[in-house]
């Protein structure tokens, strides 16, 4: 399994407080909230530890008009078994609410998304109801600032059937060289094996069915504002359509751990390729990796044979 986010030792007995709440938050409020706390004055005072709380709510069903539209958008088969990464996009207003709290120890302005693992224990089919529970932990030291992961667990009649944790980087100023990126040789990329070419309009419309409608995906000036002549493409898209290249050969239960690498501007030509191994990546023209992920089956062996 490559390197990527993991809870730590002993989490599980770290006392949580668990708030369950009535419906899923909503999420350009909680945009409001991170605005807002980010303006100078605001009397934001960040925490040195992951909030001690989990937000928890039940009983969410799957909105087939957007299942249907999320499938389009990331090129999966209309079907009722839920893609991997849909219930991600269900439950993102629920991680998003702890993320843009006053006191989160990192502010969300700037975060940047560079990692997303997720474990599907059994297929989920669109007629069921998922309860949903988030939370915050190991915060740690990185060489150009701190990371966090947030876990996000989804689950039907008490058994958990789906979990992703996603790692984010804060870029700050810091004396810690904490975890280092691997500078030695970089595996051999797997052959292309399908070159795509993503349309501008990919950010957009998945901001539209993901509801996460962060300027720098969406936006010329948006982009521009942090540092990118062009929008970008959001980092679980491109994780969702590598998966969708591989759906005819996904197992029932399995593990997909991808990192998030360079940005891919919007528009922009990359190529796709897997092994047999279960290693899988989507680069440049020139080589250089947008997300390098691995996909190993649960339960079967080390991995699947994706080819």
């Amino acid at each position: 399994m490559m390197g990527g986010p993991q809870e730590p030792a002993g989490t599980g007995q770290i006392a949580r407080s668990r708030v369950r709440l009535a419906d899923l938050p909503a999420i350009g409020a909680s945009y409001r909230r991170a605005l807002l706390g980010a303006l100078p004055g605001s009397g934001s005072r960040r925490a040195g530890r992951p909030p001690a709380v989990e937000l928890c709510v039940d009983g969410v069903g799957v909105d087939r008009a957007r299942l249907a539209a999320y499938d389009r958008v990331c090129g999966f088969r209309l079907t009722d078994r839920l893609p991997a990464t849909f219930p991600h996009v269900m439950g993102f207003p629920l991680a998003l609410r702890l993320m843009t709290a006053p006191d989160f120890p990192i502010p969300l302005t700037g975060v940047v998304h560079v990692g997303n693992r997720i474990t599907v224990h059994r297929p989920v089919d669109a007629a069921e109801t998922l309860d949903f529970s988030a939370y915050a932990t190991n915060l740690r030291p990185h060489e150009r600032g701190r990371q966090i992961d947030m876990v996000l667990i989804g689950a039907v009649d008490g058994e958990e059937v789906w979990r992703g944790v996603s790692t984010y980087l804060s870029r700050e100023h810091t004396s810690d060289a904490g975890e280092r990126h691997d500078r030695g040789e970089r595996p051999p990329a797997p052959p292309a094996s399908a070159f795509w070419r993503v349309g501008r309009r990919v950010g957009p419309a998945y901001a539209q069915v993901s509801g996460d409608h962060n300027p720098i995906h969406t936006s010329r000036l948006g982009a521009r504002l942090f540092g990118f002549r062009r929008p970008i493409a959001h980092g679980m898209w491109s994780k969702a359509r590598c998966l969708a290249a591989l759906e005819p050969r996904l197992p029932d239960a399995y593990t997909v751990d991808v990192a998030f690498k360079l940005p891919l501007p919007l528009p922009g030509t990359v190529a796709f390729g897997a092994t047999p191994a279960g290693d899988f990546a989507l680069r440049d023209v020139r080589g250089r990796p947008h997300l390098l992920g691995t996909l190993r089956e649960r339960g079967r062996g080390p991995s699947p044979r994706l080819l």
